[in-house]
C-alpha cells in the first residue's frame, strides 16, 4: 500500500501541492457537472489535500492488479484506460481527458486496481490519497461528504453504463 511519505511516482515530475494549481483545477471543475457547485474556496480547500504530477506520453499511472489507495484527477492531457482480457491481452476501454477521475475504486475499497491507465500524451494530474481524504473528512466533514457524493455519483454513472453494455450478453431469466 502507498504510505503518506512514499513518492507514488518517482520517475515522474512532482509538480508539488495542488494548491499551486488552484486556477487550473477550478477551471476544470467548474465545467464538470459533478463539481459544478463547488466554489473557488471549496476547490482551494480540496486542493490542500492533493499533490500534482506531470507525466510524459506512455507513462503508466495505474497498473491493473497492483495495490493503491489513491485516485487521480486529470488536469491536462489524456489517459487511456486498459483492462486485461483473459487470453486476449489488454483492451482499450476508454480514453479520458481533463476533469476525469480514475482510480477511485481503490481509494474507496482498498482493493487492487481494476484497470491500467497510461498517458496518451503529456499529462498533468492531481492525486488524492486515502490518508489525506480521511484527514479532510475529520477536519472538514461537509467538504469531505460533498467530495464523496461526487465519487458516489461517478461510480453510479459508470455502473449504469456497464450494465447497459452487458445487456446483450445477459440471458433472459427463466421462472
Amino acid at each position: 500500500m502507498d504510505t503518506a511519505n512514499e513518492n507514488l511516482f518517482p520517475t515522474l515530475e512532482n509538480l508539488g501541492a495542488a494548491t499551486g494549481f488552484i486556477d487550473e483545477i477550478f477551471e476544470i471543475m467548474e465545467h464538470i457537472p459533478l463539481f459544478g457547485e463547488f466554489d473557488l474556496a471549496e476547490v482551494e480547500q480540496l486542493s490542500a489535500y492533493m499533490e500534482c504530477f506531470g507525466a510524459p506520453c506512455g507513462a503508466t499511472l495505474l497498473e491493473e492488479g497492483k495495490e493503491g489507495d489513491y485516485l487521480l484527477l486529470i488536469l491536462t492531457g489524456s489517459v487511456d484506460v486498459y483492462k486485461s482480457m483473459p487470453g486476449q491481452g489488454s483492451k482499450l476501454m476508454a480514453t479520458v481527458g481533463p476533469g476525469a477521475i480514475v482510480g477511485e475504486m481503490s481509494l474507496v475499497d482498498g482493493q487492487k486496481r481494476n484497470a491500467s491507465c497510461v498517458t496518451r500524451e503529456p499529462t498533468d494530474f492531481a492525486v488524492l490519497r486515502r490518508g489525506p481524504l480521511n484527514v479532510m473528512l475529520g477536519r472538514n466533514p461537509a467538504l469531505g461528504a460533498r467530495f464523496l457524493l461526487v465519487l458516489l455519483t461517478e461510480l453510479t454513472r459508470r455502473l449504469r453504463e456497464a450494465n447497459q453494455r452487458l445487456l446483450p450478453f445477459i440471458a433472459p431469466a427463466t421462472v
